[in-house]
Parts: C-alpha cells; sequence; structure tokens
C-alpha cells in the first residue's frame, strides 16, 4: 500500500523544524492579512502553509498557540514600523513624542493589513486569543513611550493612559473605516491630501490636551 501524503508528512523526520514553524506562522499572517478573521482556522492555514494540521497542533498546540505567537510577533511589528528615534523632530514636551507616535501609527496602520485585520477582529469579537493580540500590541505601544519619553511628563491633572488610549483608537477607527467605506462621519478618507488633513487635526488634538 503506498502511504499517502498525509501519513508521509506526519511520519517522515522533521528536518528543519524551525523552518516549518515559520512557514506556518507566515501562512497564519497570510490568511488573516487576506482573507479576514472569519476565515482564520487550522484547516486553512495548513492550506496555505502547504503541510498537514497535525504538526500545527504539535508545534505550536493549536489554534489558540498558533495566535499566542502571532500576537508575539506584534511587538516586533512595533520595532519595525515604530522606530525609536525623534526622526529629526525635537521631542521638548510630551505632546512632541505623542504626535510623533500618533502619525506614526496612522501610516503604519495603513500599509499593514495584518494589524488592520487584527484591530478588526478586536472589534468585532470578544475571546481570550483576541484579547491575547490586543494586549501585546498594546504592551509593545506602551513600551515604545516608556522608552521614548525619558524625562518628559504630560501636564499634571492629565490621565496620559486614557487620552493615549483614545487618540490611538481614533487613529484605528479612522483606518478601518478608510478601507470599509472610504469615510468616517462624514470625512472622506481616500486620498493623501485627505491624510494630511487628519495629521493636522492629530497634530492640533495631541497639542491641545498636551500643550
Amino acid at each position: 500500500m503506498i502511504p499517502s501524503e498525509e501519513t508521509d508528512v506526519l511520519e517522515r523526520p522533521v528536518r528543519d523544524r524551525s523552518q516549518t514553524e515559520a512557514r506556518i506562522r507566515a501562512a497564519a499572517k497570510a490568511v488573516l492579512a487576506e482573507d479576514g478573521f472569519k476565515a482564520f482556522g487550522i484547516n486553512a492555514v495548513a492550506r496555505r502553509a502547504g503541510c498537514d494540521k497535525q504538526l500545527i497542533y504539535r508545534y505550536f498546540g493549536g489554534l489558540s498557540g498558533l495566535i499566542e505567537t502571532v500576537g508575539g510577533d506584534l511587538g516586533t511589528w512595533v520595532r519595525e514600523h515604530i522606530p525609536e528615534d525623534s526622526g529629526g523632530m525635537f521631542l521638548l514636551t510630551y505632546g512632541d513624542l505623542m504626535e510623533r507616535l500618533a502619525l506614526l501609527f496612522l501610516d503604519a496602520l495603513r500599509a499593514d493589513p495584518l494589524v488592520r485585520q487584527i484591530a478588526a477582529w478586536e472589534l468585532a469579537e470578544e475571546s481570550d486569543e483576541v484579547r491575547r493580540l490586543s494586549e501585546a500590541r498594546s504592551r509593545a505601544l506602551a513600551g515604545w513611550i516608556d522608552r521614548m519619553k525619558g524625562s518628559l511628563q504630560p501636564a499634571k491633572g492629565v490621565d496620559a493612559t486614557v487620552t493615549n488610549a483614545v487618540i490611538l483608537a481614533a487613529i484605528q477607527q479612522l483606518v478601518l473605516a478608510s478601507v470599509t467605506s472610504g469615510r468616517f462621519a462624514g470625512v472622506t478618507l481616500k486620498s493623501e491630501k485627505d491624510w494630511d488633513k487628519v495629521r493636522g487635526a492629530l497634530k492640533r488634538v495631541v497639542h491641545g490636551v498636551y500643550g
């Protein structure tokens, strides 16, 4: 009897586990970015990775472990897309710092379909897996602020944690709306000219709060 391809995958030695894991992680991200969270599952990821689904259970413990791994990569995403430098700005106040973060976050989110899908998933579903994805990104962004702020502090009486959450949430909502409808609350979000207006508004809001 000739062994099936599935049996062969399960029985032959794995020559390079790290390579296989990397392929599965890349496939998970591709499925999520291209097909959305509703299509995300063990079978879809296995098909994209070109491997038996049992390898996902073996290496990641199933879908939950795979999602947690993708969440861990969000910290890398923040480091790669939101550099820890001033970008030529003179960061004289906490408001300057948050202006830089807001603009970097806006551009990074617009450019990355994977993180947009994760953001949309967070809004659509409440689960342990999705919560871990949200918390991983939140920790990475909070870490960026802590490392960058140095001696800079918000004005007394301003709850920076809540204020920053509102600013980042507004950015996220605008970017998601631009993909689904191209507008939000009567504001068109299609051309770079439209986004320049958003950038200007963000700067005014940030400095209006933080001075």
